[in-house]
């Protein structure tokens, strides 16, 4: 799969201390996009699942600090089932998982997409929605825009059963 870049510590993408991927390739292209960079799908640089899963673990093991995972981009959503190791590591390692994506959760639940269904079955938390600048706020937590929306796991579980 490709990815934009790795993150290991950030405290911007999520509750506590999170380890964030940064997929490759968006179909959104939000206008003012904080991660213009990850749009272009042949940008980025490849890299294996297993890789991926392995490499989280390794820094979950060696950071105690580590509150979770965070997938952003991009648009992850397109690398869903590629994502699905390192999903699985999280909760292996006892970790939180927030997944960042363009689409709204109607949107994702209409796809019908078993490896959509399948991460978010994982995820404690979704920001979903497409950033929308004129939206562009400081006040909305974890999200970008004001229409966007943190989507807790209980009301995450209703789409993905």
């Amino acid at each position: 799969m490709r990815i934009a870049g790795i993150v290991r510590e950030s405290i911007v993408d999520g509750p506590g201390i999170r380890y964030v991927v940064f997929t490759q390739g968006c179909p959104h292209r939000c206008p003012g996009c904080h991660n213009p960079l990850t749009h272009d799908p042949a940008g980025g640089y490849e890299i294996s699942p297993d890789e991926l899963a392995s490499d989280f673990l390794r820094e979950s093991e060696a950071n105690p600090l580590l509150s979770g995972l965070s997938i952003s981009g991009g648009e992850p959503l397109i690398h869903a089932r590629e994502l699905l190791p390192l999903a699985e590591a999280a909760r292996k390692a006892g970790l939180g998982l927030w997944v960042y994506t363009g689409y709204t959760i109607e949107e994702i639940a209409s796809l019908g997409d078993a490896c959509h269904r399948a991460l978010l079955k994982m995820a404690d938390a979704l920001v979903d929605g497409r950033f929308e600048e004129s939206l562009r706020t400081l006040e909305a937590g974890f999200a970008g825009s004001s229409n966007q929306r943190v989507i807790g796991r209980e009301e995450l579980r209703k789409y993905t059963m």
